[in-house]
């Protein structure tokens, strides 16, 4: 029977579990179910369905306990950032958590700034400011007289969420809890003047813990909703990201990372934050990482721009796709990926299309060069943040490891190493889900550190190397975005 580890990986659009186990040639990994996430929209708002992501984990639990191969050693979960459940005295749901793409937030960082000043914000947390970060969306909450906001005895955030409806215990994560802009990046603990600042205290949130420490185990409800008996659930790093730059197959530490999916991060490990004047400037974020590191990043609006085109294309295959952009002009039309027009429009091919209009680009009129234009764009956009992190670095930038699911397109990667002028390794593409089972593994015994795992992870998974082509011509095309 093979001890294996049970990872649940969630992002803004699917979700999927995860069995991973350690074997002599190296890492195995298989899928146990895979499962939509969808924004659901509501009398103005926009939510999360906790309730079917909790269903789906245990149907992913329940197709595990009846092999007979199979033993689960521990259980992670990991989810996107920002959002948030807020629990009553009784210890239920006031309600579903709405999503960062509602538009409540829209304006809010300037109105919580009338209060704290916006430098004092960022010197505090070292967190971009962003519309829909935590804080904000307690602000707005608490301006608002939000009626669940005033009676929550507590707040969890997604994968504490989860984790609690798993265990009945109530945590917070590290990692995920950075990305709520109320962490000290300093002391690493939640911070007291901010968190007063929106009428919550420390005693809002869950027991404090940092990734690899135990939340709790099955309950009895849920020992007998899948068949399994008291499993462990580890606190892994919580924040998706985190657990995706766990697994970067580096060789030394002189590299950038791309977490490439419905959001794109780029960023670089330090072992300190980067909290200056400059880092404040470019609007650069230091959230928490594993092994007592800190994730110097940029957020950038990656594949959503063409996952939302695909809600409008029936037969939106992406090879198909692919072909079609390789056919359209290059450089053609050209966007800013992070303007906010992109945010959550109702039709993103026109909002591309009008933004390209009232900037004096030519209006994409083929599918192809729709496509073409978001990876162009994308790709020019990667190499902006990049220009931009080798001044906030303490190490050199020798090259740019792509994950996740954008690891696995040949052409924006290779697009990617034209435009930014270094090599580009791309894999693995399951990296978040690779960090989530490290984790478990590190906390199980079964593995020694983050580095020794990274090697492991680099001899087992098949990686991609891009050499920079055609660099004339992406140097012209920069100048034109800028």
């Amino acid at each position: 029977m093979k001890n294996s580890f049970f990872a649940v990986d969630l992002g803004a659009t699917s979700g999927r579990t995860i069995l991973g186990t350690f074997a002599p040639e190296g890492l195995e990994m298989e899928v146990v179910n895979r499962f939509p996430n969808h924004l659901i929209p509501a009398n103005g708002h926009f939510y999360w369905d906790i309730y079917e992501l909790y269903r789906n984990i245990i149907e992913g639990l329940k197709l595990v306990a009846q092999r007979d191969d199979v033993q689960i050693t521990s259980i992670g979960i990991d989810t996107w950032g920002c959002d948030f459940v807020m629990v009553g005295k009784d210890g239920g749901f006031l309600r579903l958590p709405y999503a960062y793409r509602d538009p409540h937030t829209e304006g809010a960082p300037d109105k919580f700034f009338e209060m704290v000043p916006r430098s004092k914000v960022y010197g505090l947390t070292g967190i971009q400011i962003m519309n829909f970060n935590t804080l904000f969306q307690f602000d707005t909450l608490r301006r608002n007289n939000d009626a669940a906001y005033q009676a929550a005895e507590k707040i969890l955030f997604i994968p504490d969420a989860l984790s609690y409806m798993l265990t009945g215990q109530m945590v917070t994560e590290y990692t995920v809890a950075t990305t709520a802009q109320i962490v000290n990046a300093s002391t690493r603990k939640l911070e007291p003047e901010l968190l007063q600042a929106v009428g919550l205290t420390e005693d809002s949130f869950g027991r404090f813990v940092y990734p690899g420490e135990q939340v709790g185990v099955l309950t009895p409800e849920v020992q007998k909703l899948t068949g399994l008996c008291a499993v462990p659930v580890i606190a892994v790093a919580g924040h998706d990201t985190a657990s995706a730059v766990a697994a970067v197959p580096a060789k030394n530490n002189n590299f950038a990372y791309l977490s490439s999916g419905t959001w794109s991060l780029m960023g670089v490990e330090t072992q300190t934050p980067v909290i200056t004047e400059e880092s404040e400037a470019l609007n650069y974020t230091n959230e928490g990482g594993v092994n007592n590191t800190i994730r110097v990043l940029k957020n950038i609006c990656g594949m959503w721009l063409l996952e939302r085109c695909r809600l409008n294309w029936t037969d939106a295959d992406y090879a198909v796709l692919n072909d079609e952009a390789m056919e359209a002009e290059a450089f053609r039309s050209l966007i800013n990926p992070d303007a906010p027009e992109f945010a959550n429009p109702a039709d993103m091919e026109q909002a591309i299309k009008d933004y390209c209009k009232a900037h004096g680009e030519p209006v994409p009129e083929t599918r192809g060069q729709v496509v073409r234009c978001i990876y162009e764009s994308l790709a020019l956009r990667y190499r902006q943040v990049l220009d931009n992190l080798r001044k906030l670095s303490d190490h050199p930038i020798e090259v740019l490891h792509v994950i996740g699911g954008g690891s696995r397109n040949h052409m924006l990667n290779q697009w990617t190493a034209n435009a930014i002028g270094i090599p580009v390794i791309a894999g693995p593409s399951e990296g978040t889900a690779i960090g989530n089972i490290m984790l478990q593994a590190l906390a199980a015994g079964d593995a020694d550190s983050v580095p020794a795992m990274r090697q492991l992870i680099r001899k087992s998974i098949k990686m991609q190397g891009y050499l920079s082509e055609n660099e004339a011509a992406w140097e012209e095309a920069l100048k034109r975005l800028q």
